[in-house]
């Protein structure tokens, strides 16, 4: 049996550099199934940054369970936010990955998950696409086109089962 070249890098890799996935999620059932959908893709064990990311007033999230909050008070969209992260968490850590939770104010929030694959050194960006009236928003999604346009490296766009 031979092994392979000790210079070898696997499909995907960096060489010197495995960060790691993150998961933008947004409470949504498509950000749910995104997870479970690259945890089939992906080696189990891997790190994982769970980030819901949010904006005043227009939150761009969806609160888990029968939690409300005022989307005015940036305290509790904050809080909201973190729970949402949260719970990401625990989706990903129950598909395999070894999962924190992170959340970010940015508007757009495509931004801010833009900002924190680079600033933590993702390796790859996984989200959910949600279906729009627009041809590019029905394609992708508006949140994930953004994402798609400005990655700093590889993302994973998971459609909407139907």
């Amino acid at each position: 049996m031979t092994s392979p070249h000790p210079d070898a890098v696997q499909p995907g890799a960096q060489a010197g550099r495995t960060g790691p996935v993150l998961f933008a999620y947004d409470g949504s059932d498509i950000a749910g199934y995104a997870i479970q959908y690259a945890a089939t893709q992906l080696p189990p064990g891997r790190e994982a940054l769970v980030l819901c990311a949010w904006q005043p007033a227009d939150v761009g999230f969806t609160p888990v369970g029968s939690q409300h909050f005022d989307a005015n008070s940036a305290a509790e969209v904050e809080k909201a936010a973190a729970d949402i992260a949260a719970h990401g968490a625990h989706l990903a850590d129950a598909a395999g990955f070894r999962a924190q939770s992170a959340t970010v104010q940015a508007a757009p929030t495509w931004k801010g998950i833009i900002a924190t694959a680079a600033e933590r050194q993702a390796e790859l960006i996984v989200l959910g696409a949600h279906r729009h009236s627009r041809l590019a928003g029905h394609l992708l999604g508006s949140v994930a086109t953004s994402v798609v346009a400005h990655a700093p490296g590889a993302v994973l766009v998971v459609h909407q089962r139907d």
